[in-house]
């Protein structure tokens, strides 16, 4: 699988399908409670138990969706099948989403609930399958980083066009008209970007996925688990997805409260977005010259250097905070590109014993524990603001709390992050692929 390097139409083909994925991501973290509570009238603490109930049962379910994808239906063609399936939920439950139609008093509820397990299923088998795909491209050292960084900077992309879209749709459509528009214009831009994923990447070896001594899917799905090199990796991504999970968490309220620029979030989001993709090229070549997890390593740093000093800002520095978000941004590369890459090498080490074809439950278990990540930053940020007396305003107070958890707290995790990444056995002699150690890299 290492063979020639791919060429740059190769990666695009692979990586395009990252973009309409994101953007089905996007809405329904930010636009769901509004247009359900605002367009539609529902009430927004059952709109918020529907959503947590949801989003619990999306978590739970990716371990096992992992584990099943590795069991394969390669005469169908693996991976491929799994996502060419996938997405007709993934665009029903969009449409059904936006478009919704109930009778009765239980009806808005129960809408709301059946769209969202069509989406977050549809979502995750394709986000799965498609990972594991890019992870069984290649067993190049090189290559498999261009392939990460090929499909999450179309990821960026397609978030960048997810938080700018719907805002123009609906000034040009009005509020309610807006998000509905926006659901039918995701299914044609999903079926082609799919149709060049499925036809024109390259393809991995498809070979029948045995499961060893009949083992049952659940004890399928934690059989990662028994790799101390991934418990090592995904440490080290808990503690990093933390730190980054707070800011996303509080970014609207810090730029409310502590700048006094509401008017601006949509510019300081598309900033940071927009420079964390035009610095993913630095951070594949820098790994390829000093490592994945050396590059991963100077990457945190250089996030914590170009974020905590936002903890001293004030009402009016609009400049100052955008060389925040350009510089956290860049920095944001290496998070997006390097930790699936090192996650490939993992699983590659791992197959060398008996776990062979696990790239799936692998997989499961990093989405479900990315998703953990965004409810662990809301279970500790929001509840440390309510301990340092945060409420909304520009009270001295709140402001200095919320400066505090918005910039110091992620700024201590990303460096303890660092720290375990530094002692971690994820990379290195019996770890990468061919048994070889990058330049620079002896860890």
């Amino acid at each position: 699988m290492a063979g020639r390097p791919f060429r740059r139409r190769e990666l695009l083909a692979y990586g395009i399908l990252g973009l309409p994925l994101t953007m089905a991501a996007l809405p329904i973290y930010v636009h769901v409670p509004k247009f359900y509570a605002d367009t539609l009238g529902m009430p927004i603490a059952i709109i918020g138990l529907i959503l947590l109930a949801v989003r619990v049962f999306d978590a739970l379910q990716d371990p096992l969706l992992g584990a099943w994808s590795d069991r394969g239906f390669a005469a169908l063609g693996g991976r491929r099948f799994f996502i060419a399936v996938s997405l007709p939920l993934l665009a029903l439950g969009m449409v059904a989403l936006f478009h919704p139609t109930w009778r009765g008093a239980l009806g808005p509820g129960t809408w709301l609930a059946a769209s969202l397990v069509l989406v977050y299923l549809g979502f995750s088998i394709a986000s799965i399958s498609y990972q594991a795909l890019g992870a069984e491209m290649t067993s190049d050292y090189v290559e498999r980083t261009r392939v990460t960084a090929a499909r999450e900077g179309l990821s960026l992309a397609g978030v960048v066009l997810a938080a700018a879209v719907p805002d123009l749709l609906a000034r040009h459509y009005g509020e309610a008209r807006g998000l509905p528009v926006f659901s039918l214009l995701f299914v044609p831009l999903l079926v082609f970007c799919a149709w060049l994923t499925l036809h024109y990447a390259p393809r991995a070896p498809t070979v029948p996925r045995p499961v060893a001594g009949g083992e049952k899917v659940f004890a399928g799905m934690l059989r990662p688990l028994a790799n101390r090199h991934f418990r090592a990796l995904l440490l080290v991504f808990v503690l990093n997805g933390v730190a980054a999970s707070i800011p996303a968490t509080l970014v609207l309220f810090y730029v409310d409260d502590v700048l006094g620029r509401p008017d601006l979030q949509g510019l300081f989001l598309a900033l940071y977005f927009v420079f964390g993709a035009l610095g993913m090229p630095l951070w594949v070549r820098l790994s390829a010259t000093v490592g994945k997890k050396r590059a991963w390593l100077l990457g945190m740093v250089a996030s914590v250097v170009g974020f905590f000093w936002a903890f001293g800002l004030g009402a009016g520095d609009v400049v100052s905070f955008a060389a925040v978000c350009a510089l956290s941004g860049l920095a944001l590369g290496a998070d997006l590109a390097l930790p699936p890459s090192l996650l490939a090498d993992v699983i590659d080490h791992d197959e060398r014993g008996a776990n062979a074809h696990a790239q799936g439950a692998y997989f499961g278990l990093w989405n479900f524990v990315t998703k953990l990540n965004l409810a662990l930053a809301a279970g500790i940020a929001l509840p440390a603001l309510a301990l340092l007396g945060y409420e909304p305003g520009t009270t001295e107070r709140s402001v200095l709390a919320l400066a505090s958890i918005y910039a110091l707290v992620p700024s201590v995790l990303k460096l303890a992050a660092a720290v375990v990444l530094w002692y971690a056995p994820v990379e290195g002699k019996g770890v990468l692929p061919r048994g070889d150690v990058p330049q620079g890299e002896t860890s």
